[in-house]
This record gives structure tokens, sequence and C-alpha cells, in this order.
């Protein structure tokens, strides 16, 4: 026969929405009131021990967790979330920055949301909207664009908000950026000094501001050793291997083929690789990138890349967050908006 406390079968009610025991069935299981048992998950000394006891034996035993994000809420503090907002989960870049940021806001108690906009700026402006209804404490995001109100009004509206691999445009905030020009000079710089001369780039939309920076980067070194960037030359739009391999294959099949090839990013440089390998005298052509990757060392061929900590720029924008969490707000908060930027090298591999 089933206990006082026991609903039947001994078995607990689920909260329809979560599946879990709910602060009703433990304050039933326990024989006390839901408001008793309230005062005893919140550590209330004035509840007396023995029933302290018998409701925690309760919780206990039904599995019992307590909702912290609504309990955050009625305590009138953050929900413990830290928003991430990224352009394409696919390339390793982002799962190494969305790591650096978790291990740095992890030992502040917080946990990080990843969210996707495959590039595009309403998807990210839908996603940022969604974090903010979900009172994420913070945001961290990679930009699709130039078009950043939507971040703005969150920073203005006491939300903390961290830039990422992209500078705010049209209000202050914090960010963190890779060398991204002075990379793909010195990946450039390189090729020259080997005696190329037509040096094809292969880059992403013309939106990207790492994709941007990488091409003026490219067109300087161009410039310093006293030559002008051939449009002709020029491939940008590509985010995944296939689109680069593509575009490769184009500028080889050039009547006047470019000697060397410059990657924005390990992407286009995965996809060029493809279309030296497929093309008649392909191995002949000097390979340089953006972005150190995996395998990189097992391609069996001469590969320039810029490397850099990708770990690093997700810990010091987790960093540049919790700053601002513990400054207690936003751009508001003090001190003046802080820029780091993360340095390259670059690193040879092959023959």
């Amino acid at each position: 026969m089933p206990g006082p406390h026991d609903h039947g079968g001994g078995r607990p009610r689920r909260d329809p929405r979560s599946g879990q025991p709910t602060l009703r069935d433990v304050a039933e299981r326990a024989g006390v009131s839901a408001m008793t048992a309230s005062r005893v998950l919140r550590d209330d000394p004035q509840v007396l021990p023995a029933t302290r006891e018998r409701v925690r034996a309760a919780a206990a035993a039904l599995g019992y967790r307590p909702n912290e994000v609504a309990r955050s809420l009625r305590l009138g503090r953050g929900t413990g979330l830290v928003g991430l907002v990224v352009t394409n989960l696919a390339n390793p870049f982002y799962s190494r920055l969305a790591l650096g940021v978790d291990s740095v806001v992890a030992r502040h108690g917080l946990k990080t949301v990843i969210g996707n906009t495959g590039q595009d700026p309403g998807a990210e402006r839908e996603l940022v909207a969604d974090l903010l209804a979900r009172r994420v404490d913070g945001i961290i995001a990679v930009p699709a664009g130039a078009d950043q109100r939507h971040l703005a009004a969150a920073a203005a509206d006491g939300v903390p908000v961290v830039l990422a691999s992209r500078p705010p445009e049209g209000f202050a905030a914090d960010c963190v950026l890779v060398d991204d020009f002075g990379g793909a000079h010195a990946a450039t710089a390189r090729l020259l000094a080997r005696g190329h001369r037509r040096i094809g780039f292969l880059g992403s939309p013309p939106a990207v501001y790492t994709g941007t920076e990488r091409l003026r980067g490219y067109a300087a070194a161009l410039a310093s050793a006293g030559l002008a960037a051939d449009p002709g030359l020029v491939r940008q739009g590509q985010t995944e291997p296939e689109e680069a391999t593509r575009a490769a294959a184009g500028l080889l099949a050039l009547p006047d083929p470019p000697t060397a090839l410059f990657c924005s990013n390990n992407r286009n440089t995965i996809g060029a690789f493809r279309a030296l390998r497929a093309a008649e005298g392909g191995a002949a052509v000097a390979l340089a990138g953006f972005d150190d990757f995996e395998l990189a060392d097992a391609l069996g061929l001469a590969l320039t890349l810029v490397a850099y900590d990708s770990d690093e720029v997700g810990r010091a924008a987790g960093r540049l967050l919790a700053d601002r969490l513990h400054a207690g707000g936003g751009v508001g908060a003090p001190g003046e908006p802080r820029q780091i930027v993360v340095p390259t090298s670059l690193v040879e591999y092959g023959a």
C-alpha cells in the first residue's frame, strides 16, 4: 500500500515541460507545504532541523533539482548563461573559439549557449533577440556584417556585449581581433621573397571583416614590392572548400595563371589544395593561407600558413565579458572599451 507521502506506486508526478519532479512532489513526500519545502531548499535557518532533514531526504529520493534560472530571476540576478553567436560552426576556428570562451566563463559559474548564424545578418538579429528574451547575462558575438544595431541596442540596455574577429561599428564595445592585416601581409611577402609575382587570392565574402582585412594585407604586400593587385587574380565569396576548389580551378585555368595562391582562411586553403592536386602541373603552384589546421603537415605539399591561438581569441573574449559582468554592466560600466589583438606567426609545412 502506498505510504502517506507517495503518489501511486511511489512514483512522483513530473513537470510536463521538463519531465523532472516538482517542488510540490518534494513537499508531498516530506509531508510539508510547498512553501516550507522551498524554505528548506533555500537554506532558511528558521526551519526546524528535523523538517529540514525530511525535505532534503525527499528531494534526494526523487532526484529533484531546483530551477536555478527561475530562482535567479526571482532574486533579481542573471540566468548564469552567456550567449555565443558565431557565423559558421563548420569552420574549426569557431569550435576552438567556443572552447576558449567556455573555459573562462565556466570558472565564473556561467554556461555558454552557442548559436550559428550561417553568415546571415537576419538570422543573427533573430538569434540575438532570442538570447535577450532568455535573459542571458552577456553576449559574445562574431558579427556577420557591418549592421550591428541589434548588438548596440543590447549594450544600451545594459547587457555586456563583446565582439570577436570584427570590431564594433556604430557603438562602443570590447572586442578581440586577430592581426588579420599583418598575417596576410607577412604570408604574401614570403611568397614574393620566393620570386612569385602573379599571386592569386581566394577569400570569403566582402562583408566578412577578416577577409577584407586579409585582402588589404595581401594588396599592401604586393604594393611594397612595386606590384599592383590584379583584380583578375582575386576571387571572393567562398565559404566552403567546394566553392574554393572551383574558384582555384578557375584561376589555374587562366591563360596566364598565378604561380602562387594566398587563401584568406582554412576553408579556402583546403579547397585550393584539392584544386592543385587535380590540376596538371598544379603541384608547382605555391600555396599559402590564413589559419593553421589539422593534417596541414600531412598534405605532401609545400605550404605556408598564418598561425595564431584561436583558443586565445575565445579566452580573451571570455575575460573581457567576465570583467564587464563583475563591473556591473555593459558599455556604461567603469572603464573604456578595450581592444585585444591576438598576434600571428608563419609556419612552414612540406618541402
